[in-house]
């Protein structure tokens, strides 16, 4: 794992999430095949993922696809061009163990790990936790230049 703590700035430079909608602060930790993030907006009032006065549970996928994007970048080879843009087609095994994310008072922790990839697919598992409890976890399909693949 390296670690190497880069920041909010950097991660809105390198993902097409922008404004409040780039929901994670830091990568703490990443390597080949795993991420882990840190992320605080889901305690943000005004959370664009928020419906009807709270963030439920549901909406730590968008926080653990975000990990997953940092990881495509961090990953994609340094001569790249730019990275290949990844559209999360699926989501499987969800498992919630929480009703909400708003009313979790200490930093999310976000770990995506690849356990496969080729040149137009990529399979995750993710999880979602806070103080070492896990909130949310499951497995996610990315496809990756879908515009090519017609």
């Amino acid at each position: 794992m390296l670690n190497q703590l880069l920041d909010k700035v950097w991660i809105a430079n390198h993902i097409p999430h922008q404004g409040d909608m780039c929901l994670l602060d830091s990568v703490r930790t990443w390597d080949q095949t795993s991420i882990n993030c840190i992320a605080t907006s889901h305690r943000n009032a005004d959370n664009p993922l928020r419906a009807h006065g709270q963030l439920g549970i549901a909406c730590g996928i968008e926080y653990a696809a975000q990990a997953m994007a940092i990881h495509g970048a961090l990953s994609a080879p340094a001569d790249s061009p730019r990275p290949k843009v990844g559209y999360l087609v699926s989501v499987r095994g969800v498992n919630m163990y929480a009703t909400r994310l708003d009313d979790i008072s200490t930093n999310l922790s976000i770990n995506a790990t690849c356990i496969m990839a080729n040149e137009s697919n990529m399979l995750y598992e993710f999880s979602v936790s806070a103080n070492e409890h896990v909130l949310l976890e499951g497995r996610a399909a990315v496809v990756l230049n879908a515009e090519s693949l017609k």
